[in-house]
């Protein structure tokens, strides 16, 4: 039986960390194509790695760097918490958990941000 997904549900923390899980998975699927366009620069020499190196000091690039990895920490952390409601022997949403999933990724982007400016 389906359940009705009404405004209360919805302002839950654990549907948005849902929605955040599965989009930062997207958006790092979407990410790889391009990851796989510049390794494949190495298999074309020093000089096409060294030209693909040097557009990623753009400071457009460094920003979306910011965010690849921000998506990762949301991923991982999201992940980790889902793992934790299947396996561990606590039932139920932890609100708690959600924000620690948050926490730890607004540290690790903000972390990254200050190696940029370094």
């Amino acid at each position: 039986m389906r359940q009705r997904i009404d405004g209360r549900n919805r302002r839950h923390a654990a549907y948005w960390a849902f929605w955040v899980h599965r989009v930062s998975g997207l958006a790092l699927a979407l990410f790889l194509p391009l990851h796989f366009t510049f390794l494949g620069q190495a298999l074309q020499g020093a000089a096409g790695l060294d030209g693909a190196l040097a557009f990623t000091q753009h400071p457009l690039v460094k920003v979306a760097e910011w965010g690849l990895v921000s998506l990762l920490a949301l991923h991982l952390a999201g992940g980790v918490r889902l793992l934790l409601l299947e396996f561990s022997a606590w039932r139920g949403l932890r609100g708690a958990w959600v924000a620690g999933a948050f926490g730890f990724a607004t540290a690790t982007g903000l972390a990254f941000a200050l190696s940029l400016l370094g």
